[in-house]
């Protein structure tokens, strides 16, 4: 019997064709390294950048910044999450003061405020919760030049804008008439050469000539019309004055006035700077060459500006792409702190300088002088109020991952959601490599909100880089770089004879006579080699990239002789010999989202988008499992969340708990691990750890050691691996509607824990403290049976809705006590005294158990805010199982809610008895074009019959054929009927190999043909094997058929006879309530789907009554206000329709808003009485009020034409209204 080699369902089968050439890099690495930047490097640039402070006068004080240094942090991370502080570190700066009278130097080391320290998850925790700053993306500094179309000329004339690092833009323009201008920091314009004369070139003989090689057309000459259009200024004082009288309006001008306010405008290095970056763009754009330390404005770069201007005018040179990455930077958070810090550190340069005018220079010192309030509470505000400051989404670990690696282009000084068009939300050709084409949110932030791609990086100075394999084409004649490569053009000796032919492949021999030989460099057959080289977009500019999965053999060269290349935006066939770069990966251009789709490269883009955002929005399930059919990055995303623990260390585990895990390595050092326990996440989800090691096992280094929420193994594990099926049932599934399995519910596979967080102060109040107690008026036994004598619910109680977690009473404004009360004082002291409840009560559609609650009191000493005695925080966990309107989705933007939820015994099953778990629409494939999904469930089906897991990486998976032979593979394992399907875990052995091997040798197949058929490695042989055995089932005689004779037969049966082959996927199912089959075969799979944080009982929401508004009388909108629906305009439109006129005058004054009219509606129901008239209802009221604060004198008018009040009309004393 032959020994089949079918992977078990322990082993994992790839589809991937491409080795991993590099391996993926740190996915958090752009917040750490660069808030490590900000703390050894960003600060240190910062202090040393501030010139010494000197006092108003200059010759008495002078103050310096010369050192500083980060104390251990005051609380740990848990302290600061539990507690609701701030984690950070004390900042310490060493702070010099120089008395200039006598030379003393005092020096103190000041303490300079707590630090907010980043995580080691790369978050920051602010007053206990868990922020992150996001990358923002905006222009670097420096000029960009665009043309923009003159509507009355019609010709396209240049426009530029000069960028700079801080300080004000300077924006040329150019008119129809030929005439250049410029605004200063987006004041009133003037001409171009009045600013150039300010600078220097005065006389008008100097502009033309410093232009004359450029500005020549014969029809536009741009320098001599902007000369003559203002002809009254014509020397540098002139243009001076014209300046100050543009910039400072009213003043009198002066010559020295006006020098003074335009070097302090442009070329002064602290209120104008391009930046080193900026410099390099301008030396870069501009070709000069001047230093890289000249930070400021040069008169050489505003000529270089005017000279590109008249170039670009005349069509000699182009104009900037503004959407191209070479001109967008990524300023990461250390550049952003260190930018916020700045603004801190000038608002105390200001406050210093005034303590300096009122100390002497005997008294001052260094901590008289410095107040920090200014610098704490700029920092406070960038990192609690500021927009790149986010909330974290912590759904899940893959969204808690991609908010780290997000980059804005909104923010402040960044672009703004109304103003934004299309070209800059599209995608651009130099975000390949660096940006996800396809990860960026559906609604206003389109285009706007990006994610970094899986293996980009963010060098020192925002550029956004992307990794390539170097393509060498000559290696230096050495043996070590010759050996194995062939030869690529003859190589002649001295004489010019040939010593060695084209294509030969280099060995020791030929090494050695080539050595021989003067030449430094030999060509040989481009190689693609294991050197990586990091660009940047505009780098990248002018070299040809081939792609990964370009063909290459063993030796890594080109097969072919011209590959696909890209080059700049053009995309063509080039030969080998030119390409001088190769793409790592196929997955280097998509983010981390899109690289967790399989089969991402058969959906549209549009639905991948939603694939990508849905599983952000996934919730973590009680039992999580990793998906069957994955795509290799899952192992990556888990490594790199927050939520898995990895052994740092070979080892033996000591301790193994629920609530810790200690691992012993070989030099005898412990490693200890403590383990989340239901630990409540921003979004309310729950974050639970358990330990997947025991006491005494041997764990190797990098071995996962818990199993987490949204983690199964090393594995991220969103969702749930279920058989679905592609049909429709009794109209359930229209609209995207998903029918479920009972199962699912019972066996909770798509349960999840939610944990929500009540909070209560006990304050102090005017009339008195409130009061932490059980002792609460008017309020049964009963309801207070759960709390301790403290008046707080105890941990473990069940409650439900109103139920009350913390008893407190507040006191109330107190009236003359009647004689009763008097009497009752004096009997039972102040108990009687007036106070109302205001006790912490479980929130409507709230509920579950208590898992924790905290107490802090001032009097054990707790940081509390001014005025609160007592804070109580209240923790409840809820399990929620999947429901009819919660929210469900795969991993290809296919979503849906589920409509109904079956029983197991009648939903859909197949031949051998087992019921499907979920049915989706098949109408919802082809409209939407993810035909991934699809592909999914055929290779899920695949891996669940034959016992393996699928990894099938983006755009490196199973090709079509694949997937036929594995269906093949299946449908031969299912004939045989050594396939077991159950619904427990998918990490056993389903199927019975040694019966497959049986039924084909009954069949007659020999061992080897069965071999050869079920390895998978020989591609195509499974396939036609099913086909011959089902064309033979049918009682056709296939054997003898060659293989374009079997697929034409396998046609004619399909359509003739409507039959569907098994490597179509297709089979048959019966309807569970009727046992009958149904009409065709259905496409049934494996698909995994995820229950997304959209949960019905969030949404679900019901009022009888409840609050009105205070104006309009009409209830109040939304759950949050316990609102109610009202009766509006189109709901009016329907009922006129209907001409139901008394229904109609109902629902708009009694049963509404008409005050008085509904109270007595209510009295006369009540007492059995007719109804009414009604009155007028109160949005009338407020109409008629609205047009009086007009000046319009409207009047309502009764019967007898005598004016009716409008606080009485519909009472019994009003008559009736016109």
């Amino acid at each position: 019997m032959a020994v089949l080699s079918i992977p078990k369902h322990s082993l994992t089968k790839s589809f991937a064709k491409l080795p991993e050439v590099v391996e993926i890099p740190s996915l958090v690495r752009v917040q750490f390294d660069s808030f490590r930047w900000f703390q050894e490097e960003g600060l240190k640039e910062l202090f040393e950048g501030i010139p010494p402070i000197l006092d108003y006068t200059r010759n008495k004080l002078e103050l310096r910044f010369t050192d500083y240094e980060f104390h251990e942090p005051k609380h740990s991370i848990e302290e600061c999450l539990t507690q609701g502080m701030t984690y950070s570190s004390p900042l310490y700066v060493t702070v010099q003061l120089i008395v200039k009278e006598t030379g003393e130097i005092k020096q103190q080391e000041l303490f300079f405020g707590d630090f907010p320290l980043m995580t080691d998850r790369g978050t920051f925790i602010i007053s206990g919760v868990e922020r992150v700053v996001v990358s923002q993306l905006s222009r670097f500094p420096g000029v960009y030049f665009t043309l923009q179309r003159d509507p009355a000329s019609g010709r396209e004339l240049c426009f530029a804008k000069l960028v700079a690092e801080h300080g004000s833009w300077l924006d040329f323009e150019t008119s129809g008439r030929d005439v250049i201008s410029v605004r200063l920091g987006g004041k009133r314009k003037m001409l171009v050469t009045t600013l150039l004369r300010a600078i220097g070139f005065e006389t008008d003989e100097e502009l033309i000539n410093q232009f004359q090689d450029v500005d020549n057309s014969p029809d536009h000459a741009f320098i001599r019309s902007t000369i003559e259009r203002n002809p009254s200024i014509r020397t540098k004082g002139d243009a001076l004055v014209d300046i100050y009288r543009k910039f400072s309006s009213g003043d009198p001008p002066s010559l020295d006035s006006a020098q003074s306010l335009l070097n302090n405008f442009l070329f002064n290095p602290r209120r104008y700077s391009l930046g080193k970056i900026g410099r390099y763009k301008l030396n870069k754009k501009l070709r000069l060459h001047l230093p890289q330390d000249q930070l400021g404005l040069t008169p050489e770069d505003l000529v270089g500006i005017v000279r590109q201007i008249i170039l670009i005018n005349k069509h000699e040179d182009i104009p900037d792409d503004i959407d191209h990455l070479g001109n967008r930077r990524a300023q990461t958070v250390g550049f952003l702190i260190q930018r916020q810090f700045q603004v801190g550190l000038l608002r105390l340069e200001r406050a210093i300088k005034e303590r300096m005018s009122i100390l002497g220079p005997e008294e001052a010192t260094p901590a008289l002088l410095i107040n920090i309030r200014p610098l704490v509470a700029t920092m406070r505000e960038f990192l609690g109020r500021s927009q790149l400051s986010q909330f974290m989404d912590q759904t899940n670990p893959l969204a808690e991952l991609t908010h780290k690696r997000r980059l804005s282009a909104i923010g402040p000084g960044g672009l703004s959601r109304e103003q934004a068009g299309f070209e800059v939300r599209d995608v651009h050709y130099s975000h390949y490599g660096r940006i996800c084409p396809i990860e960026t949110p559906e609604g206003p932030n389109i285009g706007l909100i990006g994610s970094l791609a899986t293996y980009a990086s963010v060098n020192k100075y925002g550029f956004i880089e992307t990794p390539y394999r170097k393509v060498i084409r000559e290696v230096p004649n050495i043996e070590d770089e010759l050996l194995g490569r062939t030869i690529q053009e003859d190589v002649t000796n001295n004489s010019g004879e040939v010593v060695i032919q084209a294509g030969t492949l280099i060995t020791k021999e030929i090494a050695d006579k080539l050595a021989s030989l003067p030449m430094q460099t030999i060509k040989i057959v481009p190689f693609v080699s294991e050197q990586i080289a990091y660009l940047a977009a505009d780098e990248e500019e002018q070299y040809a990239i081939a792609p990964a999965n370009a063909p290459v053999n063993s030796r890594n060269e080109f097969i072919q002789q011209r590959v696909e290349v890209k080059k700049g935006d053009k995309y063509f066939k080039e030969s080998v010999d030119k390409v001088d770069f190769m793409d790592v990966s196929p997955k280097q251009i998509f983010g981390v989202a899109a690289s967790l789709v399989p089969f991402l490269e058969h959906d549209d883009a549009n639905r991948a988008l939603m694939g990508c955002n849905m599983q952000r929005q996934a919730v973590p399930l009680l039992f999580p499992q990793a998906p069957l059919v994955a795509t290799g990055m899952e192992k990556e995303v888990a490594k790199y969340s927050a939520q898995a623990i990895f052994s740092p260390c070979d080892g033996v585990v000591t301790s193994a708990t629920g609530s810790q895990i200690i691992i012993k390595d070989e030099e005898d050092k412990e490693h200890v691990y403590k383990l989340d326990k239901f630990v409540r996440t921003n979004q309310g989800t729950c974050v639970n750890q358990c330990s997947i090691v025991n006491k005494g096992d041997k764990v190797r280094k990098g071995q996962p050691l818990v199993n987490s929420s949204a983690v199964e193994g090393e594995e991220l594990a969103l969702g749930q691996n279920v058989i679905c099926a592609f049909m429709s049932w009794r109209g359930y599934n229209f609209e995207d509607a998903i029918v479920l399995s009972k199962r699912l519910v019972t066996d909770e596979v798509f349960t999840s824990i939610h944990i929500e967080k009540y909070v209560i102060e006990a304050r102090d109040t005017k009339l008195g403290p409130e009061e932490i107690t059980r002792d609460i008026p008017n309020v049964s036994e009963e309801s207070l049976s759960e709390l301790d004598e403290r008046g707080i619910i105890r941990i473990g109680a069940e409650v439900s809705p109103n139920d009350i977690l913390v008893g407190k009473i507040t006191p109330k404004g107190e009236t003359e006590p009647s004689a009763e009360e008097k009497l009752l004082r004096a009997i039972f002291g102040e108990k009687t005294r007036l106070v109302k409840d205001s006790s912490l009560r479980v929130a409507a559609g709230g509920g579950g158990k208590v898992i924790d609650v905290k107490v802090f009191s001032r009097d054990s000493h707790d940081e509390m805010s001014i005025g609160v005695n007592k804070l109580i925080w209240v923790w409840l966990a809820q399990k929620r199982k999947v429901s009819v309107g919660d929210k469900m989705s795969g991993r290809h933007g296919n979503k849906g809610v589920v409509s109904i939820i079956l029983p197991e015994e009648d939903m859909p099953y197949l031949s051998d008895g087992t019921p499907v778990d979920i049915v989706l629409n098949p109408l919802g494939v082809p409209s939407r074009m993810n035909l991934g999904q699809v592909l999914e469930a055929h290779l899920g089906w695949v891996a669940r019959v034959l016992g393996f897991k699928a990894i099938n990486p983006i755009f490196d998976g199973a090709d079509i054929t694949e997937v036929e032979d594995y269906l093949a593979m299946s449908w031969i394992a299912w004939q045989a009927g050594a396939v077991s399907l159950y619904h427990g875990g998918l990490t056993d052995g389903v199927t019975d190999f040694e019966k497959i091997d049986a039924w084909l040798t009954a069949r007659g197949f020999d061992g080897r043909e069965t071999e050869e058929m079920m390895d998978g490695k020989h591609k195509g042989k499974a396939r036609e094997a099913a086909l011959r055995l089902w064309l033979e089932d049918l009682g056709i005689n296939s054997r003898d058929l060659s293989k374009d004779e079997l697929e034409q037969k396998t046609q004619e049966v399909y359509k003739e006879r409507r039959l569907y082959p098994p490597i179509f996927g297709k089979m048959e199912l019966r309807d569970g309530r009727t046992g009958k089959p149904f009409d065709q075969p259905v496409t049934v799979g494996v698909m995994y789907m995820m229950k997304l944080i959209h949960l019905v009982s969030d949404k679900v929401h019901a009022r009888s009554t409840g609050p009105y508004s205070l104006i309009t009388q009409q209830p109040l909108g939304g759950k949050a206000r316990f609102g109610g629906q009202r009766f509006g305009e189109m709901e009016v439109w329907a009922l006129e329709g209907h001409g139901a006129a008394s229904t109609l005058q109902e629902m708009l004054s009694i049963k509404s808003d008409d005050i008085n009219g509904r109270s007595r509606a209510y009295e006369a129901i009540v007492k059995g009485e007719d109804i009414h008239h009604p009155g007028v209802p109160e949005a009338c009221k407020v109409l008629f009020m609205e047009l009086r604060s007009l000046g319009l004198a409207v009047e309502l008018l009764n019967e007898g034409r005598s004016q009716a009040s409008l606080s009485t009309v519909g009472t019994s004393e009003d008559s009736k209204l016109e």
